[in-house]
This record gives C-alpha cells, sequence and structure tokens, in this order.
C-alpha cells in the first residue's frame, strides 16, 4: 500500500490549467438517482469504503457511488489525464504532496461554503491535518483518516539480546545503544532501518532534532539543527548498525522487519494491518513512540477527499465528503483496521482490531505531531532530497555538504515556484 510522499507522473502546472471546465463526471441513472464517481488508489481500503458508500446511500437513497479504484502507481497521471478529457472522479483522495498544486490550478471545488452551511464538523479531525488541505485561505479537502509514525521492534530479537523493550522514556542515545547491541553480522541482522523515505525516517529526525524542512518558504536543510536530525540516521549507516539506502534497493526496510532482519524499523500507523497479518511480528512484536531527541516528533499526513470542480453534479458530491467526514462514516472506516479514522472518538476502534499492538501510541503522538511539508510543487524539490541525500544514506559520507547543496538548489526551487505565481 503506497501511501503519501512521491508523485508519480509530476503534474505540470500548466497541465492542470489547460484542463475543460465545462465537462463533468458525474452521470444521472435511470429514475432520476445521480451517480456519483469516487477515485481512490487502494485496495486494501476499498472494502471498508463499500461499507461506507452503502451506509451513504442508505441515508441518500437519490444518490449511487461507484468506486474508480486505480493503483497507486497510475493514479495521478490517470487523474490528469481524465480531468483533460473531463471524465474525471466527481470525488476523489487527494494527498498534502499534491493539494496545493490542484488548488492552485483551479480544478477542486472549495468547499468552505459547503462546510458552514452544513456544520460539516471539521473541528473534530486534528486542526494539523484540515490545515494540511487549505490552501489560499480556501478549504479544498475533508480528511478521512490520518497517520502518525512508531517505532516497531522485535521482542525476540530483543529477548535474545538481553535488552528492554523501547518505550516513552527512549531517547536516540537509547536507540543507538540499542542498535549496536541488536547488530549481529553473523547472522545478517540489523539493530534498525535506515530508508530514505521522508515521512517515516529523516522528517521525524529533523523535527526531533530542532530543524526544519520549510522555515517562511525557504529550505531549512542548511540548519544545523537539521544536519543533526540526518546524522542521526547517517552514523548508524556508518557504524554498520543500519543497512545502506543500496542494499534495499530491492528491498524495502519494512520487508526486512518483517523478515525478521532488522530488530527497529520507523513505520506507519496504516502498516498496523500488515504487521498483524504477519504471524511472527504478530505473534512477537511491539511498537513505541518515536524516542527524543532534543525535543520529542513525528509527522502527521493523512487522506482527504477532494470535489472535482468539473463535476456535473457538486451538490451531490458534496453530500458524499459531508457524510464521509462525520462519525458514522468514520466509525465504519475504523473497524476495518486498515487506517485510523480522523474524526475524534473513533479511534478506539481501530485499537480494538489489532490488540496484540499498543497502538494507542500513534494517537498520543498527536500532542507533538509535525504537519508533512509541503508547497505547491513538492515534487520538484522531493526528488532532490532522493538524489542528494542518497549517499550519504548508503554510507558513503557528507552529510553535511549534501545537505548545503540541497539547500541551495531547494530554494531555487522554491523561488521558480514563487515567480510562477505559487
Amino acid at each position: 500500500m503506497r501511501r503519501r510522499t512521491l508523485l508519480a507522473g509530476a503534474l505540470a502546472a500548466p497541465a492542470l490549467a489547460a484542463c475543460d471546465r465545462g465537462g463533468g463526471s458525474g452521470t444521472a441513472a435511470s429514475g432520476g438517482r445521480t451517480t456519483l464517481s469516487y477515485g481512490i488508489w487502494d485496495v486494501a481500503q476499498a472494502p471498508g469504503m463499500r461499507k461506507i458508500i452503502a451506509a451513504f446511500e442508505r441515508e441518500h437513497p437519490d444518490i449511487a457511488v461507484e468506486i474508480q479504484l486505480t493503483p497507486w502507481a497510475s493514479y495521478w497521471t490517470t487523474l490528469r489525464t481524465s480531468m483533460r478529457g473531463g471524465t474525471a472522479p466527481d470525488v476523489f483522495w487527494m494527498n498534502a504532496v499534491n493539494i496545493q498544486l490542484y488548488a492552485s490550478n483551479g480544478v477542486l471545488e472549495p468547499l468552505k461554503a459547503h462546510i458552514a452551511q452544513d456544520r460539516t464538523p471539521v473541528d473534530r479531525h486534528p486542526k494539523a491535518l484540515v490545515e494540511l488541505y487549505a490552501y489560499g485561505g480556501e478549504q479544498y479537502g475533508l480528511p478521512k483518516d490520518f497517520d502518525t509514525i512508531g517505532l516497531w521492534y522485535n521482542k525476540a530479537l530483543f529477548d535474545k539480546a538481553g535488552i528492554g523493550y523501547p518505550d516513552a522514556t527512549w531517547t536516540w542515545d537509547d536507540v543507538r545503544d540499542a542498535a549496536r547491541e541488536l547488530t549481529d553480522p553473523s547472522a545478517q541482522v540489523y539493530g534498525i532501518a535506515a530508508q530514505m523515505d521522508r515521512q517515516s525516517y529523516f522528517y521525524p529526525s529533523i523535527f526531533a532534532a530542532g530543524g526544519q524542512v520549510l522555515r517562511d518558504g525557504r529550505s531549512g536543510y542548511a540548519d544545523p539543527e537539521t544536519i543533526d536530525g540526518l546524522r542521526y540516521w547517517t552514523d548508524m549507516v556508518d557504524r554498520g548498525w543500519s543497512p545502506p539506502q543500496s542494499a534495499m534497493a530491492e528491498v524495502t526496510a519494512r520487508n526486512l522487519f518483517l523478515s525478521e532482519r532488522v530488530a527497529m524499523n520507523h513505520d506507519l500507523s496504516a502498516m498496523a494491518s500488515f504487521m498483524h497479518g504477519t504471524p511472527a511480528i504478530k505473534d512477537h512484536g511491539g511498537v513505541a513512540v518515536l524516542p527524543k531527541g532534543r525535543r520529542r516528533a513525528t509527522v502527521i499526513h493523512g487522506l482527504a477527499n477532494v470535489v472535482s470542480a468539473k463535476s456535473r453534479n457538486k451538490e451531490a458530491a458534496w453530500r458524499f465528503v459531508d457524510f464521509m467526514a462525520r462519525r458514522e462514516a468514520a466509525e465504519i472506516q475504523a473497524a476495518g483496521g486498515v487506517t485510523i479514522s480522523s474524526y475524534a472518538g473513533t479511534q478506539d476502534t481501530w485499537r480494538a482490531s489489532m490488540p496484540e499492538f499498543d497502538l494507542r501510541v500513534f494517537i498520543d503522538m498527536l500532542d507533538y505531531a509535525y504537519p508533512f511539508p509541503r508547497s505547491k510543487n513538492t515534487a520538484v524539490w522531493e526528488d532532490l532530497e532522493y538524489l542528494l541525500l542518497g549517499a550519504p544514506f548508503s554510507g558513503k559520507g557528507g552529510i553535511e555538504s549534501a545537505a548545503r547543496t540541497l539547500a541551495r538548489q531547494m530554494d531555487r526551487a522554491l523561488d521558480e515556484e514563487r515567480k510562477a505565481g505559487g
């Protein structure tokens, strides 16, 4: 389940601006029933979405909703093509990487007036998450779920090494000490994994070090605190306590953890169902809050539902988005156990679906969660992150110079964004 961070088939602003504004995707079925199309990318969430749709259709018998499931790898390019052709879904999933790009090009329906009219309970969703889907003083998306990052660990490997399990008292020093003791070259087991994944690895560590990815519209990668957050990971690669990034080109850190070749791994709350579905991890896996650096930090992200500005059935589409933002839909989603519903007070259902893990930690971290960094053309500087930080994450050193080079190139990209009207 690919979640959030990469923009497959990057969408250029001119291409979006050229979209036909006169089309629409909704159709009217026989007898006057309106049929909406709903674009999603995650097959694991499809059963839960169908249950929510069934509940919505019972409450709104004049509206039918049909899921359009497109795999993540082609979701964004398919969406761009459908917008150009006037066949975009009436309602579709949006992520933080893309929201400003889509909103700034007028292809999303503004929702603020709808929210005010129907008193949609936006305040029941995490404020930081709601703000992710606002742009230019307007609200363009309503959250459906959220995820934070936790420290997953293998109890059997900890027991073998005679080390106590991670808990809320752990600091970076505790993780380093444990990673050293847990690494066993003879068994090809590493203490921890340091993968080039922004949301799960180096964004949380940057924030925990007191640094920033974006600071007042400029890059924060040249800040000493930011470099310290990156060094937390590259030092463990250099010392052999984590496999280098080059070793994870084909096998991800998650797969290494699931196969018990890594004792600790940062990962999303959304991956709990995968952990639960792996017998060894279900039997002796655990999860704790992220360790404290200079301060406590994690990253919050979540998907939102948006309405196409080209939909022929905007009122019906809004009614569906409004329903998805309320308690009934959230409780149905939470019961599926795939992701955490963002509506306050519904998370216990998700927690109870996998009692083997202390999933409360993901909810506890909301108190110090930082929003996923984004700008109008996030994908441009995200690509630079991978390009320039890859070598230090592969044990080749030079994290300081790589971070400063990234800051210069990222600032140029942000300058171009502003010149283009960002």
